[in-house]
């Protein structure tokens, strides 16, 4: 992780910041123009962090939106989900170690549902869905969490969770942040 910060790049809110817990609201067609701002911002901040998914609350916006980019291969494949929902969840679980760009440094092993289908609209607005699983399936529910106001480490016990908040907390002192 880049820890010298960019002063061009959209600062990436840090855990426990208020906004990160609060609940999105819905995107509106009132909000299109800020919506087309905001998705270049937020996929350069993701870039640069670097990181695989980005939830519009992580940079102090509380819009139901998120960017995901699962590169292969050097090949960027960027996904722009506004008003995403899960709509279906498979009864399998998997357990995957998870980060957040709003908890650097910070991981855990989270259970979450192996396969999930997700609706939501793209940048243009056109209505969509897709099915995941895999990297792309925690991902997926890790952004949407987000936009809950919920916390990869809201998935784990209270003892793990306070064992990593403490240390975020020493090391952001520790940076002067």
């Amino acid at each position: 992780m880049n820890d010298a910060p960019n002063p061009s790049l959209i600062p990436i809110l840090i855990a426990p910041h208020p906004v990160l817990k609060r609940p999105a609201r819905k995107v509106l067609s009132a909000d299109a123009d800020l919506v087309r701002e905001l998705i270049p911002q937020m996929f350069a901040a993701m870039y640069d962090a670097p990181g695989i998914g980005l939830a519009a609350p992580q940079v102090g916006h509380s819009l139901r939106m998120a960017v995901i980019d699962l590169t292969r291969d050097d090949v960027r494949d960027p996904l722009v989900l506004i008003n995403p929902e899960i709509i279906a969840r498979s009864t399998d679980m998997a357990t995957r170690e998870e980060g957040c760009l709003s908890l650097p440094r910070q991981f855990a092993d989270v259970t979450r549902p192996a396969k999930v289908k997700v609706r939501y609209e793209d940048a243009q607005g056109i209505k969509r869905e897709i099915e995941a699983d895999e990297l792309l399936a925690t991902c997926l529910q890790h952004e949407i969490d987000h936009l809950d106001g919920i916390l990869f480490v809201d998935h784990i016990s209270a003892l793990k969770r306070n064992i990593l908040m403490r240390k975020l907390a020493k090391e952001m002192r520790a940076k002067g942040t």
